[in-house]
């Protein structure tokens, strides 16, 4: 076995320490988080993170060069400026979202995913004041005579999973039992697919999107009806998280004030309805 002498064994000594120093700096790298001049606290410094699921057009979306745009992302960019950051957006599944797991874990700081604010959902998530209402509807393909619910007995009936939509048909199914099949899909490019090639007999998701989708693909798709659920959307923040909050409230606020929010509801959603 042989032994280091005095000299080699310093340097070895030495070499190790610097090993575990450049361990450190490197952890301390990692953290990466930071707090705006205004003292709000973000998961990644310089910048702020949202999550969102896509694709839910029109308030999230890629455009033909990768980009994710729409009626969300321009909301949250006015957030964003407040702080003096850009956004950056993270797609992450819908569940993670709703159910706060993804604030919880540090993936982003808000959440902005056409989410309806309820009751369930409160119990995990801090939510912004409403920033939009929103109405369920069916969709079917142009030259079905489907315009209701009991119409549809006996047939296949889409959903995406996890939203309010899904919760809603499903208590209708149950409240009036219907013999309806109720599929669920996990997003919405695959509830669209699905009832474009005829796989169910239609479709049930927010009215904008559908609007969106036969904007889209003129001829293809009609909404054969809409139901009043009373659901409004809104931002999300991890539970606690005030500050940040504040600033998604006082954002919106600002927009509603000068007339930016309108603006970028005719750009996204179309004319706004008379209040």
């Amino acid at each position: 076995m042989n032994k280091l002498g005095p000299a080699r064994k310093t340097a070895t000594l030495a070499a190790a320490a610097a090993l575990a120093i450049a361990g450190v700096a490197g952890c301390a790298k990692e953290d990466t988080g930071g707090t705006t001049e205004g003292g709000v606290a973000l998961v990644k410094a310089g910048v702020l993170t949202t999550c969102t699921h896509l694709p839910y057009a029109p308030f999230q979306s890629k455009d033909d060069t990768g980009k994710v745009v729409g009626f969300d992302v321009a909301l949250i960019d006015l957030v964003a400026a407040k702080l003096s950051v850009p956004q950056e957006i993270v797609d992450t599944p819908f569940e993670g979202i709703k159910s706060g797991a993804d604030l919880n874990s540090g993936k982003c700081d808000v959440a902005a995913a056409g989410m309806t604010i309820t009751d369930e959902r409160k119990k995990v998530l801090d939510f912004s004041e409403p920033y939009f209402d929103a109405t369920q509807a069916l969709a079917v393909l142009t030259g079905k005579e489907v315009k209701t619910l009991d119409e549809l007995a006996g047939k296949r009936l889409g959903v995406q999973g996890g939203t309010t939509g899904e919760e809603y048909i499903n208590a209708q199914v149950k409240e009036k039992s219907l013999k309806i099949e109720v599929v669920s899909y996990k997003d919405l490019a695959a509830l669209q697919q699905a009832l474009a090639t005829n796989q169910i007999e239609a479709a049930v998701n927010d009215l904008p999107v559908w609007n969106e989708y036969i904007k889209a693909n003129p001829g293809k798709v009609v909404v054969a009806t809409g139901f009043d659920t009373g659901e409004q959307y809104g931002f999300a923040v991890k539970k606690g998280n005030a500050e940040l909050l504040k600033t998604v409230n006082d954002a919106l606020a600002a927009a509603r004030s000068d007339g930016t929010y309108d603006k970028i509801y005719a750009t996204w959603i179309g004319e706004k309805p008379a209040s």
